[in-house]
């Protein structure tokens, strides 16, 4: 039985073609690892790679990606959309088939100790990786992003990991990195037609399963949990397209599906008097997900049939052509 993994590190690099050549050489060059997808966002500033294969293959191809990364990334000359902490921002492993979670925990927790003793980046374990339940939450390690990272390595409770505590000038050009474990995630963006980042700031707010922080009338905070479980969501304004995005990852795209985190977005921005015009999925995502999706669009019967119906309901061609056979993860797996 073929045991399968799947890795998927975000670069902080969507600009510069051959920077991000460089650092998908080094996965295309281990053996028994398939290069499932690349995908760059200029406004983000950010590159998503997806690659699967025999666990310990995966987990060298994700050490040579680092280490490339490290040397073609400058991160303090990095600007972008989206929330960052170093040049490798993060690095997930995924059990697939025939792994367990507590196996990819291991794969991610040695990387890590590779990472910060022979690379000297800081390394923070996060998911089903973590140490401390105060790092299981990657928004919560990558709170300040890269530009805070010198006061964060001076404070104890964020002592790394793995790797140096001090921001020295290595670190200045890497930043920091955040290696995990967790299940199959949809990243998943609902475009706007608007251009006010406040309004998609709020809808993100009110569709999280965090939700937002509101002062009541005695002066207290008191938090008011989102509509949606299982999910995280961020305003960002896509300068390339003039829109804003409500920027969310399915955590659990069972409890939570595409279908209905972009019905749900739909419903609120129609309250601000925003058009939703569709959306996009970054990466890739599972054919079961945009079955659901096209049983709730269509009376189709066969898959192929109700996937197109998905990509309809969901406008996921309005920014970028989507095309099943490239975004679907069991296709390329059975390639």
């Amino acid at each position: 039985m073929n045991r399968i993994i799947e890795c998927v590190p975000n670069f902080s690099e969507g600009r510069y073609a051959q920077k991000i050549a460089q650092i998908v050489g080094e996965i295309e060059k281990v053996k028994d690892v398939r290069l499932l997808n690349v995908e760059s966002d200029v406004d983000y500033n950010r590159t998503v790679v997806t690659f699967a294969g025999k666990p310990d293959a995966v987990r060298d191809a994700a050490f040579y990606a680092i280490e490339m990364a490290a040397e073609v990334i400058d991160m303090s000359h990095h600007k972008g959309a989206h929330p960052r902490i170093g040049a490798t921002d993060i690095c997930p492993f995924v059990p697939v088939s025939n792994v367990t979670m507590d196996e990819c925990v291991q794969i991610a927790r040695s990387l890590g100790k590779e990472v910060g003793e022979w690379l000297g980046i800081p390394v923070y374990l996060y998911g089903e990786a973590s140490i401390t339940p105060e790092r299981c939450i990657l928004s919560d390690i990558r709170k300040g992003e890269y530009e805070g990272l010198p006061e964060k390595l001076k404070d104890k409770k964020w002592c790394p990991d793995y790797g140096p505590a001090e921001f020295n000038e290595y670190i200045r050009r890497t930043g920091a990195t955040v290696i995990g474990a967790r299940e199959f995630l949809i990243a998943y963006n609902v475009n706007l037609d608007t251009q006010a980042i406040q309004i998609a700031n709020k809808i993100s707010g009110i569709v999280r399963t965090s939700g937002i922080v509101q002062i009541n009338e005695k002066g207290e905070k008191a938090r008011i949990p989102g509509l949606l479980k299982h999910v995280q969501a961020m305003s960002v304004y896509l300068k390339e397209h003039n829109i804003t995005q409500v920027s969310m990852n399915l955590q659990n795209y069972k409890v939570t599906p595409p279908h209905v985190a972009f019905e749900e977005v739909k419903k609120q921005s129609g309250k601000f008097g925003v058009r939703v015009t569709g959306s996009e999925v970054v990466g890739l995502i599972p054919k079961d997900a945009l079955l659901s999706a096209g049983r709730f669009y269509s009376n189709e019967l066969s898959d192929e049939k109700l996937i197109a119906a998905a990509v309809k309901g969901l406008g996921l061609s309005q920014l970028n052509k989507f095309i099943p056979v490239k975004k679907v993860i069991e296709y390329l797996l059975a390639l």
